[in-house]
C-alpha cells in the first residue's frame, strides 16, 4: 500500500499551500515566476558557483511561510501539524523588542533540523504568537475581551489534529489518510470567507494591525509564502519594473563584494484585499483589509555566535553613520572594515559555520597540521558553507513594519511581560532547538569524519 513519509507530506503540503496562495494572491505567482527567472540567469552566468548554497532544485522548491496564532493552545496544535511534517521549533524571536512600531508577538520557526531532511525539502514556517498579557499594548479591559474572543474560536478541527498526531507518531500516513491530512491542513490556512466583525477588528487595529489580523478574525491564514532567490537585488529591480510596489529596502546584510551571510529579505507591499465585513447592525458589506504580502529571500552562510555579535556591531555602526553617509554606503563601509572578504577569512576567524572534507589533491606525505586553519591553508581540507536556515528578528520586524498601515499604539511607560525561549517551549510542550547548537553539531560531525591523526584544534579554540 502506498504511503506518505513525513518528508513527502512536507513537500506536498508546501506545494499545495503555494498553489492555494497563488490563487488567493496572484502577485505571489508573479513573485515566484520572477524568482525562477532570476535564478536561471544566475545559474547560467555563474555555473556551479551559483549552487554553492544549495542545489538549484532545492532553491527552486524552497519556501518559507508565515502564520500567526492567538493562544498557546493554538500554537500547540500548530506544533502537532508541523510535527507531522517532520518540522521542529527552532529559535525564539521577540518582535516586540525588534520593532519600533506595535508588533505584539513572539515567534519561533518550524523546520526540519537534520541535513538530509533539509536537502529533501527545507520548508519552514515562521510562526508568531500574540501577547495579550503585555500591558504596553493591551489594557485590562481589552485583554479580557481579546482572550475571551480567542478562547471561543477553533482554528484546527479534531480530525486534522488526530491525523497529525498519527503521522508524527508513525512517521508516515497511508495514502488515503495522507490525502485527507493534506486537504485539511491546507484548508486550515485558506483565507476565510466568513464576515469579519468590523468594529472589533478596528478596535484591535488601533493597537496593532498585527493584533487585528490575529485576534480580529475567527480563523487563521497564511500571511505570506517566500520563495528563495539567488540575486535579491536583481529580483527587486525586476519586480519594480513590472509595476509591483515593493517595500522601501532589502532587510538584512548589505550587498557587498564579500561572502553572502545570514539572510536578506524584501517583499511587495501588503495588498488591499476585498473582505466581507459585518457592521454593528448585523448587515454585511464589502471592504478591504491589508494583511498579506509577498516576501522573497536570499540565504547565505550561517554565522557563529562570535560572527553574529560582529554582525550586530556592524548593523549598529551602520545605524550611527546613516545620517552622514546614507544607509547603503554606511553599511558597505562598515562591512568592508569589519568583516573578512572571503569564506576562508570567515572560517579562519571562527565567524561562520562550515562543513569540512578532505581534498582529493591533498598532500600525500608529511604530517597534517593540528588545526583547521593550517589544514585549510596547506590544502589538506576544503570548507563547504553551512546555509543559514533561520531568521533575523530585526529583519522580520522590518518586513512587518513596512507592511503596516500605521504605527499602532504602545505605552512604553508600562513594563512589558517577559517572554523567553524557555517560556515558549513550556507553552507548546516541546523543546525549542537552539539554531547555533544545530549548526555547531553539523560542523563538529564533519570534523570528526576527517579521521586525521592527532588532536585537531578547531578554528574557535
Amino acid at each position: 500500500m502506498k504511503t506518505f513519509s513525513q518528508w513527502q507530506l512536507r513537500a506536498e503540503f508546501a506545494r499545495r499551500l503555494s498553489d492555494m496562495y497563488g490563487r488567493e494572491v496572484p502577485a505571489y505567482t508573479t513573485l515566484v515566476d520572477v524568482s525562477r527567472q532570476v535564478n536561471a540567469e544566475v545559474l547560467e552566468r555563474s555555473g556551479a558557483e551559483a549552487e554553492r548554497f544549495g542545489s538549484i532544485a532545492r532553491v527552486t522548491a524552497e519556501r518559507h511561510g508565515a502564520i500567526r496564532v492567538g493562544t498557546p493552545a493554538e500554537l500547540r496544535q500548530v506544533a502537532r501539524i508541523f510535527g507531522a511534517l517532520g518540522m521542529h521549533p527552532v529559535g525564539f524571536y521577540d518582535l516586540r523588542e525588534a520593532a519600533a512600531s506595535a508588533v505584539p508577538v513572539i515567534s519561533t520557526a518550524f523546520r526540519p533540523i537534520e541535513p538530509a531532511e533539509l536537502a529533501r525539502n527545507p520548508f519552514r514556517v515562521f510562526t508568531s504568537l500574540l501577547t495579550p498579557a503585555d500591558p504596553r499594548f493591551f489594557d485590562d479591559d481589552l485583554r479580557s475581551r481579546l482572550e475571551t474572543f480567542l478562547a471561543g474560536r477553533e482554528l484546527f478541527g479534531p480530525e486534522l489534529i488526530e491525523l497529525a498526531e498519527r503521522a508524527e507518531a508513525e512517521r508516515e500516513l497511508p495514502e488515503d489518510a495522507g490525502e485527507r491530512f493534506l486537504e485539511l491542513a491546507v484548508g486550515a490556512f485558506e483565507l476565510s470567507a466568513e464576515p469579519v466583525d468590523k468594529a472589533w477588528y478596528e478596535t484591535l487595529a488601533e493597537v496593532s494591525a498585527v493584533a487585528a489580523d490575529i485576534g480580529g478574525v475567527r480563523s487563521t491564514h497564511i500571511n505570506h509564502l517566500t520563495p528563495r532567490v539567488l540575486d535579491i537585488d536583481a529580483l527587486y529591480q525586476a519586480m519594480t519594473e513590472r509595476g509591483i510596489a515593493m517595500i522601501d529596502a532589502i532587510q538584512g546584510p548589505p550587498r557587498w563584494d564579500g561572502p553572502d551571510v545570514l539572510l536578506r529579505q524584501t517583499s511587495f507591499r501588503a495588498l488591499d484585499e476585498p473582505r466581507r465585513l459585518r457592521l454593528p447592525d448585523g448587515s454585511v458589506t464589502t471592504g478591504v483589509l491589508r494583511v498579506r504580502f509577498g516576501e522573497v529571500e536570499a540565504r547565505g552562510i550561517a554565522l557563529t555566535r562570535k560572527g553574529r555579535a560582529r554582525y550586530d556591531e556592524l548593523m549598529a555602526e551602520t545605524d550611527r553613520d546613516t545620517a552622514e553617509l546614507g544607509r547603503e554606503e554606511a553599511a558597505r563601509a562598515a562591512w568592508r572594515d569589519g568583516f573578512p572578504g572571503s569564506e576562508q577569512g570567515l572560517a579562519e576567524a571562527g565567524l561562520a559555520y562550515f562543513t569540512y572534507r578532505l581534498r582529493a589533491d591533498r598532500p600525500r606525505r608529511g604530517r597534517p597540521p593540528s588545526s583547521l586553519a593550517g589544514l585549510l591553508a596547506e590544502g589538506w581540507i576544503e570548507a563547504e558553507p553551512v546555509v543559514y536556515e533561520d531568521f533575523l528578528p530585526r529583519s522580520a520586524a522590518g518586513i512587518f513594519q513596512s507592511n503596516l498601515n500605521g504605527e499602532g499604539r504602545r505605552d512604553n511607560s508600562r513594563e512589558g511581560v517577559r517572554y523567553d525561549q524557555d517560556w515558549l517551549s513550556g507553552a507548546i510542550e516541546r523543546e525549542i532547538h537552539d539554531p547555533f547548537t544545530l549548526y555547531e553539531r553539523r560542523q563538529r560531525a564533519s570534523i570528526a569524519a576527517l579521521h586525521l591523526p592527532g588532536p585537531l584544534h578547531s578554528l574557535t579554540d
